[in-house]
């Protein structure tokens, strides 16, 4: 860990409740950049302690990799003194994040925490809201990737609907509360007062369904899976190299025009590739042009030399690969070789890593 000058949230204090990731997450940003986070947990503590291998020192990977910077302390709220310490903790507190299941706080006799403390930022990431068809139900992340389309649109043309490869909707709750908590923060600046800030995993699955809801919601037909394909442009796709494999983002005509000129392609002058209209209709038979071309060239070489000629290119790394890629240690990615570095990178007021993840300890008040 290292220590610096305070960061942009310095002087905010923020009592977390959250368990498992959305929630720990939206914290962990909060405070990388200053913020004064305790933890607390439940006297059987955050069960993604023992979400392993790999675990070490009574925590697995994936709660380290979520929850340093962060002071701890375990209550138990289904008894009176648990209660009572929180609701004094609360009254010092600038924003509390928890993601209980909707009406368990009230259970407690905790519920509309920003009328008793009026300046308080209460952070709420539920599933699907506390109202409504699904109001109150659990959400989980591959549950709510099945629910709002995410899973039908990933995957092969001829397989299965497939989970995405990482939590993408409990961590863009926690990006989305992280917004929401430094939005409320902004507005009490000038009110004076709190709110509650609202975060379900149904919305926010839904909100990062561009392109495919924006092309729905114009007339376009029920999207499906494409592989790795992008259903708007083309040629934006992988492909086959002599050892390897490439991605291509060719996003206009200029730069499919560089692609073609580098790979010694004729292609400008054929209606079926002529602007990107064409040429996603003739997807297909692009591709076998471009496959063809890339047949006898190294991944990683062509790759570096299209990229420096201005065609939007890079080989196919596997998370080992990437995670030794020399500009992941030129941007500072990795913080004590366990956790991924804050990407937010302030000029003035950078992210610090001052404290480990808190060790659990047993017994509560």
């Amino acid at each position: 860990m290292t220590t610096a000058a305070p960061g942009a949230l310095a002087g905010v204090t923020v009592v977390d409740l959250s368990r498992v990731l959305g929630g720990p997450y939206c914290t962990q940003i909060l405070g990388d950049h200053g913020a004064d986070v305790l933890k607390i947990e439940p006297p059987q503590g955050d069960e993604t302690r023992v979400w392993g291998p790999p675990v070490a020192d009574g925590a697995s990977a994936y709660f380290r990799g979520v929850n340093r910077n962060k002071r701890g302390m375990v209550l138990d709220l289904r008894g009176d003194d648990g209660r009572t310490t929180l609701l004094g903790l609360l009254a010092g507190a600038d924003v509390l994040v928890e993601n209980f299941k909707p009406g368990t706080l009230e259970g407690w006799g905790l519920g509309d925490l920003t009328t008793r403390f009026p300046r308080l930022v209460h952070c709420r990431i539920t599933g699907f809201g506390v109202d409504g068809p699904l109001g109150g139900l659990p959400g989980y992340d591959a549950a709510v990737q099945a629910l709002t389309g995410l899973m039908s649109i990933n995957g092969d043309a001829d397989g299965e609907p497939t989970r995405l490869g990482v939590p993408a909707v409990d961590m863009t709750s926690g990006l989305n509360a992280a917004i929401g908590i430094l939005l409320a923060l902004v507005e009490r600046g000038a009110s004076g007062r709190g709110q509650v800030v609202d975060i379900a995993l149904f919305d926010c699955a839904l909100s990062i369904l561009h392109p495919h809801a924006a092309n729905f919601l114009s007339g376009a037909p029920v999207p499906g899976r494409s592989g790795n394909a992008h259903p708007n442009i083309a040629p934006y796709d992988s492909f086959a190299c002599a050892d390897g494999t490439i991605f291509l983002a060719c996003g206009n005509d200029g730069q499919f025009a560089k692609l073609c000129a580098m790979l010694g392609l004729d292609l400008a002058a054929d209606p079926r590739f002529a602007d990107n209209r064409a040429r996603v209709i003739n997807r297909d038979a692009l591709k076998v042009r471009l496959e063809g071309a890339l047949a006898d060239h190294a991944a990683s070489k062509i790759a570096a030399r299209l990229i420096g000629g201005g065609v939007p290119c890079a080989p196919v790394l596997d998370v080992a690969q990437a995670l030794a890629h020399p500009h992941t240690a030129h941007r500072g990615m990795i913080v004590d070789g366990e956790s991924i570095a804050s990407p937010i990178k302030l000029g003035r007021t950078p992210a610090t890593y001052r404290l480990r993840p808190p060790a659990f300890r047993k017994g509560a008040a």
